[in-house]
C-alpha cells in the first residue's frame, strides 16, 4: 500500500492527528495494534477517572456529550474516542502492529507484524506513552515468592483483600491503585522513590487543570516549581504533609491529583517506604536497609514513549522522548511527527489538539 501519511496509533493522538489530516486533505491510513479504537484505553484499569475536565480534555472538532460528568471515566473516554472516529468516518486499520519504520530516499517503509507493508512520504508517530510501559530492573527480582506485574496489568482490587501488597512509583496511577488496594481490604505500602506533590483536583469547584492553562506557557522548570508551591499550601490547609518532598529532576512530572492516597495514609492505612533495594524470596528490602513481607508488587513505574520501531535512528531526550523541534517535528528525519509526546501542567489531551494541529498544518505545507 503506498499513502501520503501513515498514522501510527488510534488512540487520542492518532485519532485527532487524523481528524486534522482529513480536514486538510491529506490522504492516510491509521494503524492500530489493537483489535478496537483506543485499544490501550480499554484496557487500563477499572476505575480510573480522567483527572482533567471534559470541556479541556476533548478532541478537536467533538465536544463531550452534557450528560458526561466533569470528569470523564475511562468508559466515558472510550465511548467518547469511537464516536469520534465514527463522527469524522477516520481511516483507521486495527489489529495492524507496526515493527520497524526505515527511511528510504524519499519514503518511509512501514513494516507490520502483520506481513503488510506500506509506504508513505510522511509518519506520524501517535501511540502514546502507555503503550511501553517502563520496568526498571531491581536485583534478585526473580528470588520473590509472590506476584510481579507493571500496573498496566492491574484491572482491580479483585482477589487482594487481606493480601500484603506493596505499590511502587509516585504517580497518578501509584496513588489511585493504592488508595482503590486500601480501600478494598488489602495491606497497602507504596514505595515512593523520589517524592511527591499532591494537589487538588478542584478549587473552588472548579478543575485544576482550567487555573493552570496559563502555566503551560512556562519553563517546565518553573511549572513543576509552582505546582509543588500549591502542593505544599494544600498540605498546610489540611494538616501537615505525608508524603516525602519531590526531589528535583530534569523531566515532567505531574502531581498526584486528588487526596485519595494522602487520605488513606493519613488514617494509617498505607505505609509510605523508600525506595526498593532488591527482592527477597517472601518480600523487599527497601534503601534504608529494613525488609517487609509482600504477596504482591506493582510497580507504577511509568512509561516510555515507543520510539524502537527506528531501531536507533531516533534519538531520544534523558525523558524518553524523541527530540523534536517545532514541539512535533524529528529533529533526525525528515517528514516524521510525534503526536502526544508534549505533557505539561495543562494535561496531555489538552496538548494533544495543538500538536495534533500543528503536524497536520506541517505534513500540508510541505514541498510535494
Amino acid at each position: 500500500m503506498t499513502v501520503d501519511t501513515v498514522v501510527i496509533g488510534a488512540g487520542p493522538a492518532g485519532l485527532a492527528t487524523s481528524r486534522e489530516l482529513k480536514r486538510r486533505d491529506v490522504p492516510h491510513v491509521v494503524l492500530e495494534r489493537g483489535d478496537r479504537i483506543g485499544h490501550t484505553w480499554a484496557h487500563l484499569y477499572d476505575s480510573l477517572v480522567l483527572h482533567t475536565g471534559k470541556h479541556l480534555s476533548a478532541l478537536p472538532g467533538l465536544r463531550f456529550p452534557e450528560s458526561t460528568p466533569l470528569f470523564p471515566t475511562r468508559l466515558d473516554f472510550l465511548t467518547y474516542l469511537h464516536r469520534y472516529a465514527a463522527t469524522f468516518q477516520l481511516p483507521v486499520q486495527t489489529r495492524v502492529t507496526v515493527t520497524r519504520v526505515e527511511r528510504e530516499g524519499d519514503w518511509w517503509d512501514v513494516s507490520t507484524a502483520e506481513g503488510e507493508a506500506v509506504r508513505a512520504r510522511a509518519v506520524v508517530v501517535a501511540t502514546g506513552t502507555v503503550s511501553n510501559p517502563t520496568v526498571p530492573p531491581t536485583p534478585d527480582r526473580n528470588v520473590f515468592a509472590g506476584r510481579v506485574r507493571h500496573s498496566v496489568e492491574y484491572k482491580n482490587a479483585a482477589g487482594l483483600t487481606g493480601r500484603r501488597v506493596l505499590v511502587v512509583g509516585a504517580g497518578n496511577s501509584a496513588g489511585e491503585i493504592a488508595a482503590e488496594l486500601s480501600r478494598s481490604g488489602a495491606d497497602v505500602a507504596i514505595a515512593i522513590r523520589s517524592g511527591a506533590t499532591a494537589v487538588p483536583r478542584q478549587v473552588l469547584g472548579i478543575p485544576i487543570q482550567y487555573l493552570t492553562i496559563p502555566l503551560g506557557y512556562l519553563p517546565r522548570g518553573l511549572q513543576r516549581g509552582l505546582a509543588t508551591l500549591v502542593g505544599r499550601a494544600a498540605a498546610v490547609a489540611r494538616g501537615r504533609s505525608v508524603l516525602p518532598p519531590p526531589r528535583t529532576g530534569s523531566c515532567a512530572r505531574a502531581p498526584l491529583i486528588g487526596f485519595h492516597l494522602v487520605d488513606e495514609i493519613r488514617r494509617g492505612a498505607v505505609q509510605v517506604k523508600g525506595a526498593v533495594a532488591c527482592f527477597l524470596p517472601g518480600g523487599v528490602r527497601f534503601a534504608d536497609g529494613t525488609s517487609q513481607p509482600f504477596d504482591e508488587v506493582i510497580l507504577a513505574t511509568g512509561y516510555r514513549a515507543a520510539v524502537g520501531m527506528f531501531n536507533g535512528a531516533v534519538r531520544v531526550d534523558v525523558c524518553g522522548f524523541a527530540q523534536r523541534r517545532n514541539r512535533v517535528a524529528s529533529a533526525d528525519l525528515p517528514n516524521l511527527y510525534f503526536v502526544g509526546h508534549n505533557p505539561d501542567v495543562r494535561g496531555g489531551l489538552y496538548t494533544i489538539g495543538h500538536d495534533a494541529r500543528l503536524a497536520a498544518t506541517l505534513i500540508r505545507s510541505r514541498p510535494s
